[in-house]
């Protein structure tokens, strides 16, 4: 670990021990209006209970705006890097996607959330590792979690060039 905020892996050993452990939680990020906005822009999914914060304070179940789900599942990778370095002789770690996503509560424009590691399995994998993280993302004075994943990175070893 390193002071208290990420752990620093480098070997092989060190991350089959990590597996069913706690690897730590992120610092908090706020969601503002306007990341929420940008995010809707870049998107296309300008729906009014994300963007229109007149009607969702009367017509929201939330009275107010929300985040959109895949937002909050963007925001994963700033999390991971307040929680994790990997260090192993990797040439790099890759998203190969997920198994399981869910969002069981909203997030609020202007909450904090902070996202939770366990990993779950680390095996081989042609030309790598194959690390499967479980991911719960909390905010702030919400009592249930607004995202719970299991997200798989891909850790390729040594250099790798372009074919050509």
């Amino acid at each position: 670990m390193v002071g208290s905020l990420f752990m620093t892996i480098s070997s092989l050993d060190q991350l089959q021990a990590l597996v069913g452990q706690p690897a730590g939680s992120s610092e908090w990020v706020t969601v503002g209006q306007d990341d929420i906005c940008r995010f809707g822009a870049l998107t296309g999914d300008e729906q009014w209970i994300h963007v229109d914060t007149n009607r969702a304070s009367t017509e929201s179940p939330w009275g107010t705006t929300v985040a959109h789900g895949f937002l909050t599942l963007s925001l994963l990778s700033r999390l991971a890097f307040d929680v994790i370095r990997l260090e192993a002789g990797q040439s790099s770690v890759v998203n190969y996607g997920l198994n399981k996503v869910r969002f069981p509560a909203p997030v609020r424009a202007g909450s904090r959330v902070r996202g939770h590691f366990v990993l779950l399995a680390c095996g081989p994998v042609p030309g790598g590792l194959e690390l499967v993280w479980k991911v719960t993302v909390d905010a702030e004075n919400e009592p249930k979690p607004v995202c719970v994943a299991e997200w798989i990175w891909r850790v390729l070893a040594g250099t790798h060039t372009r074919g050509g």
